[in-house]
């Protein structure tokens, strides 16, 4: 079958991302980036609202610290560049959700092995708190960077340290680049330890999940990282198979850092307050998710079609081989259903599917909405599914609202941000 370059066209049930063509799955893939950094603005503020500023700061601490030396050893093994240099921090950091391409601008320069720079020209983080006052500017750029990007290269080197040269607040105000870091190896220094978080989220089925493979379907690009570092790196760089792997991977990361905000919240007011603020952040980047996906791919209509075609490829469920999301339109219904799968058995309550039950979670009319604000999910009953919903249009019902979690997260300038291609696909 053809490859696609968007997702015009009939509804396939059978539809996977291996049938995107390489110039569609580049698009995707800075979607999902982009989705997995933009939930952070979707959950955190749940956080400040319901336990303050210090509170807020903490829980983000944890949740980028609980996370990512769990998924940059993740990326390293996909894509074959496994070291303790800085070469191999800076590739992990071009694969880390925590720096989206463009919307957060790294630039890198390998000095040696032991030493190195980055600076962002642009940092759509900071943009984002800048309008909020110094006091959020500090809280972001000096009380949580400090100890995340330590963390960051926890995997790679445990004595690698991360220090500013300049960061915000800026001063003059319009200061370029936005923040110049320095990053050394330093032999003797203390190594940086991981925190209980962390082991605790690397006992998850998520964090053993098995890394994920593809086969190419188009020639062209780098199949794994393991040559010399670029930092000009773009996912145009990469194969069918690895752009695919990529994708699914981005999923991943992004779903560990929901299971480390809700085990960080739960561990300091108790499982029910996760499950609101987990709910929350959920409803609030699905929807917007939702909006850039259905916009990347072109999926055009207003029609039950059009909605099968977004829940198939909208990041929360994915990667398949964790979420075993099904999708079927039968006449003007659409029928979704979630097999035994990974992401059903943890037995705990710190992910999004822990929230899905008898009733659909709102986060599901917070997607399906988007297509068509008179669709509503409602419960379904599929034979050996352990979750099942269906979507239906109603014409005659009032168009459903934008949750109030949508719009918070649309605060972000990610909500309206444009990639831009910075070089063609790699031959």
């Amino acid at each position: 079958m053809p490859l696609m370059d968007d997702y015009r066209g009939d509804f396939d049930p059978d539809f996977e991302l291996a049938r995107l063509s390489r110039r569609a799955l580049v698009v995707l893939a800075r979607e999902y980036m982009l989705a997995a950094h933009l939930q952070d603005r979707a959950g955190i503020p749940q956080v400040l609202i319901r336990h303050g500023g210090d509170d807020m700061r903490k829980v983000a601490i944890e949740e980028w610290m609980g996370a990512s030396p769990i998924y940059t050893p993740r990326m390293q093994r996909t894509f074959g560049f496994v070291g303790d240099d800085v070469a191999t921090i800076f590739k992990g950091m071009q694969l880390d959700v925590g720096a989206p391409h463009q919307f957060l601008d790294f630039r890198f320069r390998v000095l040696d092995g032991r030493n190195g720079e980055f600076q962002l020209p642009y940092c759509g983080a900071l943009m984002d708190v800048e309008p909020l006052g110094e006091e959020m500017v500090v809280g972001m750029c000096h009380e949580i960077e400090d100890p995340t990007f330590d963390a960051t290269a926890v995997a790679t080197n445990p004595r690698a340290r991360m220090r500013p040269i300049h960061r915000p607040p800026r001063r003059p105000a319009d200061r370029l680049p936005h923040c110049h870091w320095r990053v050394t190896i330093e032999p003797d220094v203390e190594p940086v330890h991981e925190i209980a978080l962390t082991d605790e989220i690397r006992k998850s089925r998520l964090a053993r999940l098995p890394l994920s493979s593809a086969k190419p379907a188009e020639p062209g690009g780098w199949r794994d990282y393991a040559g010399p570092f670029d930092p000009d790196f773009q996912l145009e760089d990469f194969s069918h198979d690895a752009l695919q792997k990529a994708a699914a991977e981005f999923c991943v990361q992004g779903h560990l850092l929901v299971r480390a905000l809700m085990m960080s919240v739960a561990a300091r007011w108790g499982e029910e307050d996760a499950r609101v603020i987990g709910g929350a952040q959920w409803v609030g980047i699905a929807g917007l998710a939702a909006e850039r996906v259905r916009r990347a791919l072109a999926i055009e209509g207003d029609d039950a079609a059009a909605i099968a075609k977004l829940l198939q490829v909208h990041p929360s469920f994915h990667p398949r081989s964790y979420a075993d999301l099904h999708v079927a339109l039968d006449g003007d219904v659409v029928r979704c259903w979630l097999d035994d799968c990974d992401a059903l058995r943890e037995g705990d309550s710190f992910s999004w599917f822990a929230l899905l039950g008898e009733t659909p979670h709102r986060a599901l009319d917070a997607i399906v909405r988007t297509v068509n604000p008179r669709a509503r999910c409602r419960p379904a009953d599929v034979r050996g599914a352990r979750v099942a919903w269906a979507v239906e249009i109603d014409p005659t019902a009032d168009p459903a609202p934008e949750p109030a979690e949508v719009k918070l997260t649309k605060y972000s300038k990610g909500a309206t941000f444009e990639f831009v291609p910075r070089r063609p696909l790699r031959s």
